[in-house]
């Protein structure tokens, strides 16, 4: 824990964890409030199973959420009075601190002297004077007054973000850059379903994010709160504002854990996990190890989600390891889905329905989870039948796979780029915004109908890199994307259906049949997932190294 003390009475901190609060309660702190929303990091765990670990050493917790950058004067003044009635000293956390000495700063206008606020904050590492422009400005954020200005800014420090600041890189090596995000950890995502089967170890699906940015890409550590497309303008935590010329989004999707009744409460212990989240992954390999007769629920919810195929992978990987354990006829596998097929390309279903059939799998389409009792082992779907009605179906379960709804971030949902549904409004060829001229989008939080894969951003980073410098009058014609994406189905330890298709549920193999036939189990395809996929990704993908990506150009 980086814990960073502002006053006596408050210290601030970084995320932490359930486990974090032992440590704390030993640093003498007697309460805990927690100043970030569930949901907005895939690492990050939710605010009640921190809450569980605080009381059981007896400490208060509170949670007072704000997003990024959102801090209102109410919120401070909230703030203010936690500090009253909570019992001092107090750690206020959020994911940085940012928020939480924002909070603080609010609470104390009026109280302390400014230079004093500011001076406090700043020993402590936190640059407020963006807040203290908000306050001397009526609260209104003084766009005109820009912290920084670059030629091109980029949003989302992921897949996205870094391949099409790389691919760039590789066509104008001197072009300014910067990419804001304020992880610190960059993840390779795709890696997640391995780990959940034993596969992989959590930690190699893990980088700093310093050593994944290209070299040359300013790194602006730090949140994205709005968006002033008229004006050319990023607003930041903090209420900085970042200036540019050409804007290019990708901050990835918003995991929605609380769209489920009582699964916060209940994620990560009695048998409830899920490979979309980091920590969570070698839980599913703990219980599938562990599991060796009962019920093993798998859900996928509605579209549009992160890679659609990763729901059914993790059932297969576990089904897999039942039966080479021999209690494959003990376990009850059933899948149930929002959706109304198994997989959205029709030609990949024949090879898929095989092993549903070996395993013995029971499928349940139109069936929505909608809640969550732990402690009981029941999970609640909601089920769409033929003549439009609904029913609420109960099951029991000793292992339960959730994969939550997902839609775009909240700061995305909001803000002048996004579409009627919340998603940014680009076309579905150039991925260039429909609305503003020089911004482009790619990646998760895009509309566009494609598979939501790192496949399909690794396609679509070279194509906007050259669009975004064609429109910089430094590139020739018009690049296309094709809607390509991918999805290597582990159907088995040693064997993937690899899935390819464009727009359309179109059919589009990288290799030939004679060497990977996609519609059936491959060996190769495997290999191809297991040992070439994740140094391709560090290697190439995140290295402007376009192998097997060029983009289709137009005149």
């Amino acid at each position: 824990m980086d814990i960073k003390s502002l006053t006596a009475e408050l210290s601030v901190a970084p995320q932490i964890v359930g486990t974090d609060m032992r440590a704390v309660a030993e640093a003498g702190f007697r309460s805990v409030i927690c100043n970030r929303p569930d949901g907005e990091g895939p690492d990050q765990p939710l605010f009640s199973e921190i809450e569980r670990s605080a009381l059981a050493q007896g400490l208060q917790i509170r949670y007072l959420p704000a997003e990024s950058g959102k801090v209102t004067d109410q919120q401070g003044a909230a703030f203010g009075a936690l500090m009253a009635e909570l019992p001092k000293p107090v750690l206020a956390f959020c994911r940085t601190g940012m928020r939480s000495t924002t909070m603080w700063a609010l609470s104390q206008a009026g109280q302390r002297p400014l230079p004093q606020i500011i001076e406090l904050a700043a020993k402590a590492g936190f640059d407020l004077k963006g807040v203290v422009r908000r306050i001397v400005n009526g609260g209104k954020t003084p766009v005109e007054m820009a912290d920084a200005t670059h030629e091109v800014v980029i949003i989302g420090g992921g897949a996205a973000g870094i391949a099409v600041a790389s691919s760039l890189l590789a066509r104008s090596p001197d072009l300014d850059i910067a990419i804001i995000d304020p992880a610190d950890i960059h993840y390779y995502q795709p890696g997640w379903t391995m780990v959940g089967a034993g596969v992989f170890n959590a930690a190699t699906t893990a980088r700093t994010m310093g050593s994944v940015l290209p070299h040359g890409v300013h790194w602006i550590k730090s949140a994205v709160a709005a968006f002033e497309p008229e004006r050319d303008a990023v607003i930041l935590d903090g209420c900085r504002v970042v200036k540019y010329r050409q804007l290019v989004v990708c901050p990835g999707l918003k995991l929605d854990w609380h769209g489920i009744e009582g699964l916060p409460e209940t994620l990560g212990r009695n048998g409830v996990t899920s490979n979309y989240r980091y920590d969570l992954a070698p839980y599913t390999w703990q219980l599938v190890q562990q599991l060796r007769r009962g019920n093993a629920l798998f859900t996928q919810p509605p579209m549009p989600i992160k890679c659609a195929g990763a729901p059914q992978k993790a059932m297969y990987l576990s089904a897999d390891h039942w039966r080479r354990a021999g209690v494959l006829k003990e376990v009850d596998i059933q899948f149930c889905n929002a959706g109304a097929v198994l997989f959205g390309v029709a030609d990949y279903v024949p090879a898929l329905m095989e092993y549903v059939k070996a395993y013995d799998i029971g499928l349940n389409f139109g069936q929505t989870l909608v809640a969550v009792d732990g402690p009981a082992k029941k999970a609640t779907f909601m089920k769409a039948n033929a003549d439009g009605t609904k029913e609420k179906i109960v099951r029991d379960f000793d292992m339960l796979h959730v994969v939550p709804p997902q839609k775009a971030p909240d700061f995305i949902r909001v803000s002048p780029l996004a579409d009627a549904a919340g998603w940014i409004d680009i076309d579905p060829g150039t991925l260039r915004h429909k609305h503003f001229a020089n911004i482009f989008a790619l990646g998760d939080a895009g509309n566009t109908s494609n598979a939501k894969t790192a496949a399909a951003a690794r396609k679509q980073a070279p194509v906007v890199a050259h669009n975004l410098l064609a429109l910089r009058g430094a590139a020739q014609g018009e690049a296309r994307y094709d809607g390509y994406g991918s999805c290597p189905l582990t159907v088995e330890r040693g064997k993937i259906v690899l899935a390819e298709f464009t727009y359309g549920g179109k059919v589009a193999p990288s290799f030939p049949k004679w060497f990977i036939d996609g519609t059936r189990p491959s060996a190769l395809a495997w290999y191809l997932k297991e040992r070439v996929l994740p140094p391709l990704y560090w290697q190439a993908m995140l290295k402007g190294r376009e192998w097997l990506a060029q983009p289709e150009m137009t005149t």
